[in-house]
C-alpha cells in the first residue's frame, strides 16, 4: 500500500473535521459535568451513615462498572424507546451524553470519595469544636483540601472520556471518529483519515493537558500562598 500523502494533506487542512472536533469536545464537557455531579452525590452517599444510600452506592458502582460503555450507549438509544413505548425517545447526542455521563458517574463517585476519606478526620472534629455545621465543615475545609486530591484523576479521567466519545460512533452521533468512517468508506483511505482523526484526538488530548496543568499548578499557589499567610509562630 502506498501513502497518499496528498489526500492525507486535504483531509487534514480540510473543515471536514471542525465542527466533529467541536462536538466530540462538547460531549466530553457535557458529560463530564454530568459526572462529576454525580460523583459527588454518589460519594457522599457512599460515606453517608445511612445504610439504604450506601447500597444505593455499592449498586450504582457495581452496576456502571461492570457493564461495557457500548452496551449503555446502545442501550439508552435503541432498548429505551422500546421499554417506554416510545414514550422517551432521545436524539442519538444525548442519548450517546446520558449514556457516558453516567458510566463515567460511577468512577468519578470512587475519585471524590478517596479525596474526602483522605483528609485527616481530625480536621472535621476541629471544625465541629468550632461551632462549624457538617455542611460549612465539608465546604470550607475538606473540600479545598480534598480537591488537591481530585483534580489530577479528574483531569486523567476528561481525557479518557474525550477519547471513549469515539464509541458514539455506533448510533451515528457525528463525532469525530464516526466522521472519519464515513469519509474511508467513501474514499477507501483507510490509513490517511485515520491518521487525520489521530492527529484531531491528539490535539484535543493536548489542550485537556495543558488545561489539567493549569489547574494543578493554580491550586499549588493557594496551597502555598495560605501557608505563606500564616505566621511562622502558628504553625503546629
Amino acid at each position: 500500500m502506498v501513502f497518499d500523502s496528498k489526500a492525507f494533506f486535504d483531509i487534514l487542512f480540510s473543515t471536514m473535521f471542525i465542527m466533529p472536533a467541536l462536538t466530540t469536545l462538547g460531549i466530553t464537557m457535557v458529560a463530564m459535568a454530568l459526572a462529576i455531579l454525580l460523583g459527588f452525590g454518589g460519594a457522599m452517599a457512599a460515606l453517608s451513615g445511612v445504610r439504604p444510600l450506601r447500597w444505593l452506592a455499592h449498586c450504582y458502582l457495581g452496576f456502571f462498572r461492570g457493564v461495557p460503555v457500548l452496551v449503555q450507549i446502545v442501550f439508552w438509544y435503541n432498548a429505551i424507546p422500546v421499554l417506554t413505548g416510545n414514550a422517551i425517545n432521545l436524539p442519538a447526542l444525548i442519548a450517546g451524553t446520558i449514556a457516558l455521563g453516567l458510566n463515567e458517574g460511577a468512577y468519578m463517585t470512587e475519585i471524590i470519595r478517596s479525596g474526602l476519606i483522605a483528609v485527616d478526620p481530625g480536621q472535621r472534629e476541629a471544625a465541629r469544636a468550632l461551632g462549624m455545621t457538617r455542611p460549612q465543615a465539608m465546604r470550607r475545609i475538606v473540600m479545598p483540601q480534598a480537591l488537591r486530591i481530585i483534580v489530577p484523576p479528574t483531569g486523567n479521567q476528561f481525557i479518557a472520556m474525550l477519547k471513549t466519545t469515539s464509541l458514539l460512533f455506533a448510533i451515528a452521533v457525528p463525532e469525530i471518529f464516526s466522521t472519519g468512517t464515513n469519509i474511508y468508506s467513501q474514499n477507501f483511505k483507510y490509513f490517511e483519515v485515520l491518521a487525520v482523526v489521530s492527529i484531531w484526538y491528539l490535539a484535543l488530548t493536548a489542550l485537556l493537558t495543558t488545561v489539567q496543568k493549569a489547574v494543578e499548578r493554580r491550586l499549588g499557589a493557594r496551597k502555598n500562598t495560605r501557608r505563606l499567610a500564616i505566621p511562622a509562630g502558628e504553625h503546629g
